[in-house]
């Protein structure tokens, strides 16, 4: 991996440990990027928990939903990315009877109502 992968923009999906003779980062030089290491991880408790403390709940259509009619207030629902807006107008109606919190439910709704 490159050291300046940020100027480059070309990176891979995963780290890769440093292993060159002179890598900067490896040797760990100042103003040099930090390498992954244990401590850097979150609490187990807060894990994955958005700031409101709830947990995201990827939601496709309106059955999934349903899944969340007893645990609403522990996890929040997100619709995923590849859903069309007439379905997500679907989910968001759903949602509002269930009392289900929505994390993007905006999304491709504003631009159908400024039409």
């Amino acid at each position: 991996m490159d050291v300046r992968f940020h100027v480059v923009h070309i990176f891979q999906a995963s780290w890769r440990k440093p292993k060159g003779i002179d890598n900067r980062v490896r040797r760990r030089f100042k103003g040099q990027f930090l390498m992954p290491n244990v401590g850097y991880g979150n609490n187990k408790r807060t894990r994955h928990q958005l700031p409101d403390g709830r947990k995201k709940f990827l939601v496709n259509n309106v059955k999934e939903l349903d899944v969340l009619l007893m645990q609403n207030t522990k996890y929040s629902a997100e619709i995923a990315h590849n859903v069309s807006a007439r379905k997500r107008k679907e989910i968001v109606q759903r949602a509002q009877q269930l009392n289900v919190r929505l994390t993007n439910g905006n999304a491709r709704l504003r631009s159908e109502e400024n039409e």
